[in-house]
């Protein structure tokens, strides 16, 4: 078996392994069709804010945890049980915190 080991530098490790390029290593050719401008938008968009939808779900799971918390903790006074002003402020602070990293992470108008 011949291996071809024509390409880009940065191809080789690819090509050794038998694996198909990346279509980076790939040239294309005057025939070949561009990119879907949808598609193209959609991978930019992904490059200038990378793992927003994980990021987002941490941020969501982790404010709804501190409301949750904090909800616990109004029903333990309201039932006149004592709570500790400490672990209040963890929750307050905790909801603050990553309800305003959810908001600041949205999506802008401009961008």
């Amino acid at each position: 078996m011949k291996l071809a080991l024509t390409g880009l530098p940065h191809c080789l490790p690819y090509r050794l392994a038998l694996l198909p390029c990346p279509a980076a290593c790939l040239k294309m050719g005057p025939n070949s069709d561009p990119i879907d401008p949808a598609l193209r938008a959609r991978l930019l968009q992904e490059v200038r804010t990378p793992w927003r939808g994980l990021r987002r779900g941490l941020w969501l799971a982790l404010a709804a945890s501190g409301a949750v918390g904090l909800a616990t903790m109004a029903m333990r006074a309201a039932s006149g049980a004592e709570v500790a002003s400490a672990d209040l402020l963890i929750q307050v602070g905790a909801l603050g915190l990553f309800g305003s990293l959810l908001w600041l992470d949205r999506n802008r108008a401009g961008s």
